[in-house]
């Protein structure tokens, strides 16, 4: 059933209609909670691993860190590397700027020793956990 009023909105008048949903017909719109019969999804294994490197490319899929290497604490895009191959950074030192949601994050040393391996450039996008470079 519909009613009509009129409202005034700061200082000016309207004139509206209003449907009264509070009637039996109204309510079947909305079943009640616990008839609905739905069948259960059908639950699948998930894909190995492997299959999901070798189906997205060698570059996709994140080394597993040892002990000297330094992983992306989120996943991002590289934008600075602050250090090369050979040099040698004490624990705290910046070794790796990210970007993620233009926020930038910095990646610090847990740990000093030699820089052996740069795993990234700069550009390169990263998932959390993939490590980016290793401390000898």
């Amino acid at each position: 059933m519909e009613k009509k009023f009129r409202i005034t909105v700061e200082g000016k008048q309207y004139v509206v209609a209003v449907e009264d949903i509070s009637t039996e017909d109204a309510q079947n719109l909305y079943p009640t909670p616990g008839i609905m019969n739905v069948a259960p999804a059908a639950v699948t294994a998930p894909v190995a691993p492997a299959t999901l490197a070798a189906a997205s490319g060698p570059a996709a899929a994140p080394a597993a860190a040892g002990a000297g290497d330094e992983v992306a604490p989120l996943g991002g895009v590289v934008q600075n590397i602050h250090v090369s191959v050979g040099q040698v950074v004490n624990e705290g030192d910046k070794l790796v700027s990210l970007e993620a949601m233009k926020m930038v994050t910095h990646v610090m040393a847990k740990r000093g020793g030699k820089v052996t391996n740069i795993a990234v450039k700069p550009g390169d996008p990263v998932d959390a956990g993939q490590v980016l470079l290793s401390i000898g």
